[in-house]
């Protein structure tokens, strides 16, 4: 688990991106929002969708610097807020 934490203590992404990602935190509702993100029936545990999240918001940030026509900052933002969430569900590293 201390590798997720690490991947996400990692991420460097615009201030702009990451304030908005931080102000959708209160909106957050991983029955809703995490269901429809990953297009799953159910939710999944917070370390595998984690990790799904994870390479999307890559693809997505890859697509972001190279200003590909396919990407979509509204998207791109709502993963970072589903990250940020399933991160604090996550067990802390040593407890």
């Amino acid at each position: 688990m201390t590798d997720l934490h690490d991947s996400i203590a990692a991420l460097r992404r615009p201030r702009l991106l990451i304030r908005a990602a931080r102000c959708g935190q209160g909106e957050y509702n991983r029955a809703r929002d995490l269901k429809r993100l990953m297009r799953l029936a159910e939710a999944p545990p917070p370390e595998a969708a984690l990790r799904a999240l994870i390479a999307e918001e890559a693809t997505l940030e890859a697509h972001r610097r190279e200003g590909g026509a396919q990407y979509s900052l509204a998207r791109h933002i709502e993963l970072l807020i589903a990250m940020m969430a399933e991160a604090r569900l996550l067990p802390r590293p040593g407890a």
